[in-house]
């Protein structure tokens, strides 16, 4: 996959190709990241990218000049297009499975009170959010969309099974995960997962997995995606609690 970042920070941007996994994708040459710095594209003088909005206002909003060639210049009229906004869908794992499918992908990070209405309208084909809160800039979310992504590639991690069994993959949080010492301060490891019996394991890490989900958040739960016997053990869970 090729990921292009059009910001005005792409030494920012840059400093994730070092991160584990990503580094790990880049490096097996499954994954590119193409930092383009937008200033590069201004025809002022002075490689001004942002000016007065009309209608008045605080602030400043990024032109459209620079963002339009910046955007030709990655050819983004032949590649997923997604412009990094409080204002777009918000971010879930469902997003990321897809968007990893891509082969090509564009990502606009604005700054200031925006960007130009015309260029979302006439050149983005999607915009995300990654939470109803407001950041400086759309590079730390492009980052998140692309650690997202980059650790759904076959063959970025070593365990494929790694980005199957985790939070929301299924619709449900993850199980609770324990590693050596067996006994940490008097706090024992659930004998179950010590015994070997990998079918009671299993029986436990569903459990743990409804649990965590029913106490932490229920709004996931959606008891038409859960398995048969997933689905008996969030019955089960929940008469528990309304005793």
């Amino acid at each position: 996959m090729k990921i292009d970042i059009l910001t005005l920070f792409p030494e920012f941007t840059d400093s994730m190709k070092t991160w584990s996994i990503i580094s790990r994708g880049i490096e097996s040459g499954l994954v590119e990241i193409n930092s383009v710095n937008i200033r590069d594209f201004s025809a002022n003088k002075h490689k001004k990218v942002d000016d007065y909005p009309y209608g008045g206002g605080p602030g400043m909003v990024m032109t459209p000049q620079p963002l339009y060639d910046a955007l030709k210049g990655v050819n983004s009229q032949n590649k997923k297009t997604i412009y990094l906004s409080p204002m777009g869908k918000p971010l879930n794992q469902e997003k990321l499975m897809e968007l990893s499918k891509e082969k090509e992908l564009v990502l606009l990070c604005g700054h200031y009170e925006g960007i130009d209405q015309r260029i979302i309208d006439n050149y983005v084909d999607e915009e995300i959010s990654i939470g109803d809160f407001i950041l400086t800039g759309g590079e730390l979310p492009a980052m998140v969309l692309i650690d997202g992504i980059v650790r759904l590639i076959p063959g970025v991690l070593n365990n494929e099974d790694s980005s199957v069994e985790e939070s929301f993959s299924n619709g449900l949080l993850e199980h609770n995960q324990y590693t050596r010492p067996e006994d940490f301060m008097g706090h024992r490891v659930p004998e179950v997962l010590l015994s070997g019996n990998h079918k009671k394991i299993d029986e436990y890490k569903i459990e743990s997995s409804i649990r965590n989900t029913l106490n932490k958040r229920p709004d996931l739960i959606d008891t038409d995606k859960l398995s048969k016997e997933e689905l008996e053990v969030y019955k089960g869970l929940r008469s528990e609690t309304n005793k």
